[in-house]
């Protein structure tokens, strides 16, 4: 108290004022979802509902469906994020409204030299990128990747300018080694757990390839076995938590007002544990996607690679990739787990789904 009479009556308006502009300032977009009527945690000055689990996390959002239901608002710090989980509002997100109201994803200027990537450039820039990209990565492309390589890279040349040929490709090099060694780790985690999956599925690959042969492309795609188990690990386990779309436009989708501007955030990892929408979520079990169950699932509750005409394009390349390497590593060896294999696994709060630590399991050749 002593050093109250030290300051003017300026002095303390001055402070006076520039603490109530801050706290202003840092509350000021956390009303949006109470005034929309739309649920969900309550947010803290400048941190948001980050503060709520102190973590930049997706796996707090499984509570906050049970909580708040399949569409609530959230906060990171101070940007306000739709999260919709709800089949229809996705359909309508994705796919049919996507060129008028959402094309676009978030871009948080980050990106350096790769500002021209395929997965943050916007509208018609995209358009052009995509249409150049798509034919590469189509079933007969992929079959025939190296034959024609060469002549992809000259047609691609003609197309595009010498800067965003270097970002694609290093955009592709760099998010293909990530997803797809995660993915793998994450199947030899769940087989591990699961020796009775991994059995049956190294009878398919035994029946399809006789005496350790040689994988052919076809035959891999035709394995509904190694379909279902890869499916279902990606369904646990998806290379990315989450998929985002800005608003370009206010929309009202049932019932619920989407401002301009407002990102519209997709919890995927959430959304393949959401118990409404598959039994036994926790459990590791390919049947879900055998050929007889798959067309009962609704394809806006399994989203690995997002869809619509802004879902990942090298999906095709990725899942064959992921398919050999795993037939070839299972031709030759088994998996279980051992004393050091971490049960359940410590994920790591990052963008992208991963464990903590590297994960420990035994390997024997057979």
């Amino acid at each position: 108290m002593g050093c109250l009479p030290f300051f003017s009556v300026e002095t303390w308006i001055l402070l006076i004022t520039f603490i109530c502009i801050f706290v202003i300032y840092g509350n000021w977009t956390h009303g949006i979802f109470e005034n929309l009527g739309i649920p969900g945690p309550k947010p803290y000055t400048y941190w948001g509902t980050i503060g709520r689990h102190n973590k930049v996390c997706t796996y707090f959002e499984i509570i906050f469906i049970t909580k708040y239901g399949k569409v609530w608002g959230m906060y990171e710090f101070r940007s306000p994020m739709l999260a919709v989980m709800d089949p229809d509002m996705l359909k309508t997100i994705l796919v049919k409204q996507c060129f008028t109201y959402f094309t676009n994803r978030r871009n948080i200027r980050l990106n350096g030299d790769l500002y021209d990537s395929v997965s943050t450039v916007e509208d018609d820039h995209w358009r052009r990128i995509r249409n150049v990209l798509t034919p590469s990565f189509t079933s007969g492309h992929i079959k025939e990747m190296f034959k024609i390589m060469k002549h992809l890279s000259s047609k691609l040349t003609a197309s595009l300018t010498d800067h965003e040929i270097l970002t694609q490709a290093t955009m592709f090099m760099v998010a293909g080694y990530e997803t797809s060694a995660t993915t793998l780790a994450f199947l030899a985690y769940n087989l591990a757990r699961n020796p009775e999956v991994m059995k049956r599925l190294q009878e398919e690959i035994d029946s399809t390839f006789p005496n350790k042969g040689a994988v052919r492309y076809e035959e891999l795609l035709q394995m509904e076995y190694l379909d279902s188990v890869v499916n279902e690990s990606m369904r646990l386990y998806p290379p990315a938590g989450r998929l985002d779309r800005v608003a370009k436009k206010t929309v009202e989708i049932r019932g619920i007002t989407i401002p301009k501007d407002m990102i519209v955030m997709i919890p995927v990892y959430a959304l393949h544990r959401d118990p409404d929408l598959w039994p036994e979520p926790e459990e590791f079990k390919p049947d879900r996607f055998s050929k007889q169950n798959k067309r009962s699932i609704n394809p806006y509750t399994y989203l690995p690679f997002g869809t619509g005409p802004r879902n990942c394009l090298g999906m095709r390349f990725a899942l064959v990739l992921v398919k050999l390497a795993l037939v070839e590593v299972l031709q030759n060896y088994s998996f279980s787990v051992c004393g050091e294999t971490e049960i359940p696994l410590t994920m790591d709060p990052g963008g992208l789904v991963g464990p903590l630590n590297p994960i420990k399991l035994k390997v024997t050749t057979r």
